[in-house]
């Protein structure tokens, strides 16, 4: 019986890993992807953060979800279409930014209350937080990593001509690529080619 129990053990744990690759291998993929086509990212983050804009709508309307939670998350859809303004060029400590990071936290803490006290099922909360709070930060987060490989263009920088703002801020580089090829260079040993 002991012998099955820690089988069980090490499966539950094989599978957290691959599921953890896996992952990490998605997100890779993903962020690629929205450097490769930094474009056609910014349009499909608007349209995402325009039907959550609506689904908060739908839901106060029919659902009878609460003022404060839907207009909080409204509020929270219009600021992140204001950072994706300046796409994919985001600064983190510009206004908008951290008032997104506010939102995020007080959008949570307003969920978490209302789902404490109106009973809705668990794949229905579930629902809610991912369609309505996790979506569009978790692609914004993704789409971090893009504005490290876009060519300068004609946009309105505060630091004189554009050119110049592009290789001043060049060596800063805090994307999920740079992350992840952090990650891949101190933790993952190196190969060595063998010399015949």
């Amino acid at each position: 019986m002991i012998f099955l129990t820690l089988l069980t053990w090490l499966a539950i744990f094989c599978q957290i890993c691959f599921i953890t690759i896996s992952l990490a291998a998605g997100l890779y993929y993903l962020a690629e992807l929205v450097e490769e086509y930094s474009v056609y990212s910014k349009k499909i983050i608007t349209w995402i953060a325009m039907g959550t804009l609506g689904t908060y709508l739908l839901l106060w309307l029919f659902e009878g979800f609460g003022n404060t939670l839907c207009f909080c998350g409204m509020l929270s859809q219009l600021n992140h279409l204001a950072i994706l303004q300046s796409y994919p060029y985001v600064t983190f400590t510009s206004p908008t930014f951290l008032l997104g990071i506010l939102f995020i936290i007080a959008n949570h803490y307003i969920a978490f209350q209302f789902f404490a006290e109106v009973y809705f099922s668990f794949s229905e909360v579930m629902a809610y937080f991912t369609m309505c709070l996790w979506i569009v930060p978790f692609a914004l987060f993704v789409s971090l990593s893009a504005n490290e490989y876009v060519l300068p263009t004609t946009t309105e920088t505060r630091d004189g001509d554009v050119v110049t703002n592009y290789f001043s801020k060049k060596g800063k580089k805090y994307g999920l690529l740079t992350l992840f090829d952090y990650a891949k260079t101190s933790i993952l040993p190196t190969q060595r080619k063998k010399g015949f």
